[in-house]
């Protein structure tokens, strides 16, 4: 199904784009073009199975497990600036207090 200049000029109408003759000519172009790939696609043969990766994949994280976490007080002993058992960080934006 090929689209005539006719019909990209009323798209173009449809749609509320002023379009130049130039600009009509080159987008029949474009889009008989777009609708040729589609019949392309439309083509394919259903009976192939689908390909989500060209290589075979498997699960790559490792399960949750819960494990004892380091202690506060020793992460916040490394900190640069401790306030009300948090880490101190300059305000940014000027954000009030």
């Amino acid at each position: 199904m090929a689209l005539s200049v006719a019909e990209v000029s009323q798209l173009g109408e449809l749609a509320k784009i002023a379009l130049t003759p130039a600009e009509i000519e080159q987008f029949a172009v474009e889009l008989n073009a777009v609708l040729e790939r589609v019949v392309e696609v439309s083509n394919v043969n259903p009976d192939i199975p689908a390909t989500y990766h060209p290589l075979a994949t498997s699960n790559v994280f490792r399960p949750d497990e819960v494990e004892i976490s380091t202690a506060s007080k020793l992460v916040l002993a490394a900190a640069p600036a401790v306030e009300e058992d948090r880490f101190r960080v300059s305000r940014i934006l000027g954000e009030e207090a």
